[in-house]
């Protein structure tokens, strides 16, 4: 059975048990690349959800909590924060500045409808 198969992939209000944070996070399956400020190793790493303010990811490794990293998501690009949290192989970012989570979900490279690009008869 997939261990991914009772996570739910809609908008969500969720609150961090012992954070006191309250934000609406889009849960979602993206590939990212991430990076340690500083390093040149890479990982390529799952977008489990987003926020405005951070992100849950699937990491292979383990990072220290408040270590400064870096993280390209689709559509926004490369986005600085800190480890928040590590367990089980997942990690939170909080991120340096917020961000647009909705600019994710919107299509990359999307293609014209077919007969878009007809000329109009007048």
């Amino acid at each position: 059975m997939d261990r991914y198969s009772d996570d739910r992939l809609s908008a969500a209000v969720d609150t961090d048990v012992g954070t006191g944070r309250n934000e609406s996070r889009d849960s979602l399956l993206l590939s990212a690349r991430f990076r340690e400020l500083g390093k040149r190793r890479e990982d390529r790493v799952r977008v489990r959800n987003l926020s405005a303010g951070g992100l849950m990811i699937e990491l292979p490794r383990d990072v220290a909590v408040d270590t400064a990293v870096e993280i390209d998501v689709r559509g926004i690009g490369w986005v600085s924060g800190r480890i928040a949290w590590n367990t089980a192989g997942r990690a939170g970012i909080a991120f340096d500045a917020p961000i647009d989570p909705m600019l994710a979900r919107k299509p990359v490279g999307a293609s014209p409808s077919p007969g878009s690009n007809r000329p109009i008869k007048i």
